[in-house]
């Protein structure tokens, strides 16, 4: 059973992730996987997820993807009781994901029913494609990346940061762009779509 909870901003949101685990996360271990923010300049939003979520009582296990070891990246995904991926440039993180094939692993995981918390980057890159955000994240970081086929975890295309600054206008623009061409589900930094099964549900 997928569970996915999907933010713009994890921070801003935490509480509604408290509620919707039922308050059972002490002492968890969640995967923390910051590695789309890694060519970014501003990259606060990094530490306020990692404080909101040990504020919920949750414990951190950082995992960059893109110097780990596959077995690192297996055992940490395998063992650990969440999957978080922070914010950050859509286009290296996927990369980075299908280099190391941990694309294929969190997939997994999530089909046998981890649930899955994703941040901007982190909740695009579960979309069938993500060519969709070419304006909002400079696709030209990446080197080996061949396609823009994503994890297709599920089959909309989330539009974080929907008219919040700084991405008000670029947001907007893709919303104007791809509406009736692509199941756009766009949604701001106090917003989080939550996904069970094939029941998805806005939570504010």
């Amino acid at each position: 059973m997928k569970n996915l909870f999907l933010t713009s901003s994890f921070a801003d949101v935490a509480d509604l992730f408290k509620k919707s685990e039922n308050n059972l996360l002490q002492g968890k271990i969640v995967t923390f996987i910051p590695t789309a923010s890694l060519h970014e300049e501003v990259t606060f939003y990094v530490d306020a997820g990692k404080e909101a979520l040990e504020k919920l009582g949750l414990v951190i296990d950082i995992l960059e993807i893109s110097t780990a070891t596959h077995e690192e990246i297996s055992r940490k995904l395998k063992n650990n009781d969440y999957i978080y991926i922070t914010g950050g440039n859509s286009f290296f993180l996927l990369q980075e994901l299908k280099r190391t094939q941990a694309d294929k692993l969190i997939i997994e995981q999530v089909m046998l029913g981890k649930t899955y918390i994703g941040e901007s980057a982190g909740s695009i890159i579960l979309s069938p494609n993500i060519d969709y955000v070419k304006d909002m994240d400079d696709f030209k970081v990446t080197q080996n990346l061949e396609s823009h086929e994503a994890l297709g975890l599920i089959d909309f295309y989330p539009l974080p940061h929907y008219k919040n600054f700084p991405f008000d206008d670029v947001t907007e623009n893709i919303v104007s762009k791809f509406t009736g061409k692509i199941e756009l589900r766009p949604f701001s930094n106090s917003q989080a779509i939550w996904v069970k099964e094939d029941s998805i549900e806005i939570l504010a």
